[in-house]
């Protein structure tokens, strides 16, 4: 059975080339449209641009950093009560925490921002231990740099939190980094080495004794990523295809949202 697949951009792509993407990514069957939360930058308002643009995907945000972004912070972003409000019911909000008593702020935020906004959360989970709390309070859960053999031993992990919350499993999902010839290969490099140097995915790699480009799709073409998306499934609910090119133009990122689309 073909999984479900979204697609991701980055959270500095143009709102012109936002809005193009995810209006073809619904034509095309896509189940979900994703952007990243960088600092400085607002994933929200590249999700607000995509909900206009589109009908039936849902809009997720992989992801808000908490406490560095209160609650109160994202519930003011999410337009919650305004003209602008965000598609709750679309809304696939993720986020992501770190740290000292990381697993106890990231139930608190599930709790209080589920409360607040009525819209599904989803937490990213790289360790065992966050993955088994995603599988005790999670409507979701957002891996990372996966392979899929790797994702399942995540997946049964958040299964096991599940069962032991006495709890449905959380829908499991992951990006999956994929470019399109040498150019794109570079940058996947470049994106690859960015996270190789931050310690809790350093630790990540080691777990899985792969680098971030082996955890990815570096393709020559269409033909290329869809058989290697093959791969996928059935390992999860649904992958995110996060699409990475040389200059996230309005060019490449339409060649590979139709060069990966859904079967």
């Amino acid at each position: 059975m073909t999984t479900p697949r979204g697609f991701g951009i980055a959270v500095e792509v143009e709102e012109s080339v936002v809005a193009a993407t995810a209006k073809r990514a619904d034509e095309l069957g896509y189940s979900s449209y994703w952007t990243n939360n960088r600092p400085g930058s607002d994933g929200l308002q590249i999700l607000r641009v995509a909900g206009n643009n589109s009908s039936s995907l849902n809009l997720g945000v992989g992801v808000i950093p908490v406490p560095r972004h209160t609650t109160e912070q994202i519930v003011e972003r999410s337009g919650k009560g305004t003209d602008q409000e965000l598609p709750m019911g679309r809304l696939l909000l993720g986020i992501g925490a770190s740290g000292k008593g990381a697993l106890q702020t990231a139930k608190d935020h599930i709790e209080q921002l589920r409360n607040e906004l009525g819209c599904k959360v989803y937490l990213a989970a790289l360790g065992p231990k966050m993955c088994r709390t995603a599988g005790e309070v999670a409507d979701g859960v957002l891996f990372n740099w996966l392979t899929p053999e790797f994702a399942r031993k995540s997946a049964d992990l958040v299964r096991e939190g599940a069962e032991a919350a006495g709890r449905p499993c959380p829908r499991l999902m992951t990006y999956v980094r994929v470019s399109l010839r040498e150019d794109g290969l570079e940058k996947l490099k470049q994106e690859a080495a960015r996270y190789e140097s931050i310690p809790q995915y350093a630790a990540h790699f080691e777990r899985m004794g792969l680098g971030g480009v082996d955890a990815s799709i570096a393709a020559t073409d269409a033909a290329e990523i869809q058989e290697r998306l093959k791969a996928w499934d059935g390992v999860l609910d649904e992958i995110v295809v996060r699409s990475i090119t040389p200059d996230d133009s309005h060019e490449q990122l339409m060649e590979l949202v139709e060069s990966a689309r859904p079967s």
